[in-house]
């Protein structure tokens, strides 16, 4: 028999959210919420909080990872890069950000650009629409994830503080790089918008900032003191370059 006395754990209530808690302990997780109104709010807003996903990322969730993200291709280096799917994730690129935030020219070629974004955007899509499982490293134990991906990434990884634009630290992963590891950072509004960090050592020469988008997601990609970095959201140009310039203001301020 199931004890209702149990008490319920946060797995248990992330489970029931996502129909996939044990039939026997439905009715004891329904009481517990029944009589703890708290955990019954924050379910609540999980639930609101899936359902905004769903709505804003279902067309991106539902398609075919791609064949580089596909786990028997992660753990092998180097990748090969098709050209023709690097062309087609270019579909616009601007000079954005503020005049003089860069004195180097571009010097890199598109399609080292389109792959670079490419890999960032990726897992931008199959990230973002993660409820349970976004993150490897939450966003309350930063000093950890720095250290980890620093270490692991080879050089100086700093999660950036984005609270004046809105958005809050979830956490971050690493991914396999083209070249080598990769930073991944994710942030998040209170109304469940979600923006990526990605980050990771290039021979791409220090560069502009562009603008690129592709099925419903926008990214600003530059590149730095040898590292490049992409920051994905919305296709909101404006919200994008803002978000962007404040993660390289303090990308540009710890080099120094």
């Amino acid at each position: 028999m199931t004890d209702t006395r149990i008490p319920v754990t946060e797995d248990e209530l992330h489970a029931y959210v996502d129909n996939e808690l044990p039939v026997e302990r439905r009715a004891a997780v329904e009481a517990w919420l029944a009589s703890h109104p708290e955990d019954s709010a924050r379910v609540e807003s999980w639930r609101a909080m899936s359902a905004a996903l769903h709505e804003a990322y279902d067309s991106a969730a539902d398609e075919t990872i791609p064949k580089r993200l596909e786990i028997e291709n992660l753990v092998r280096r180097p990748r090969r890069w098709m050209m023709a799917a690097a062309a087609a994730i270019v579909l616009a690129f601007a000079g954005g950000g503020t005049a003089g935030w860069f004195a180097h020219g571009v010097n890199a070629r598109p399609s080292a650009y389109a792959a670079f974004a490419g890999d960032a955007l990726d897992a931008h899509r199959l990230y973002v629409v993660e409820v349970r499982h976004p993150v490897e490293v939450t966003g309350d134990e930063r000093p950890h994830l720095q250290q980890w991906l620093s270490r692991r990434c080879g050089y100086q990884v700093r999660a950036p503080e984005l609270d004046s634009n809105g958005l809050k630290l979830v956490g971050g992963r690493l991914l396999p790089g083209a070249q080598s590891p990769a930073a991944f950072l994710m942030y998040e509004s209170a109304s469940g918008e979600r923006f990526t960090v990605y980050a990771a050592k290039t021979t791409i020469q220090p560069t502009q900032m562009r603008y690129i988008t592709n099925d419903g997601n926008g990214a600003i990609f530059w590149s730095d003191h040898g590292v490049g970095y992409v920051v994905s959201g919305p296709v909101d140009h404006d919200r994008l370059q803002q978000v962007a310039r404040q993660v390289y203001d303090q990308m540009d301020k710890a080099q120094l």
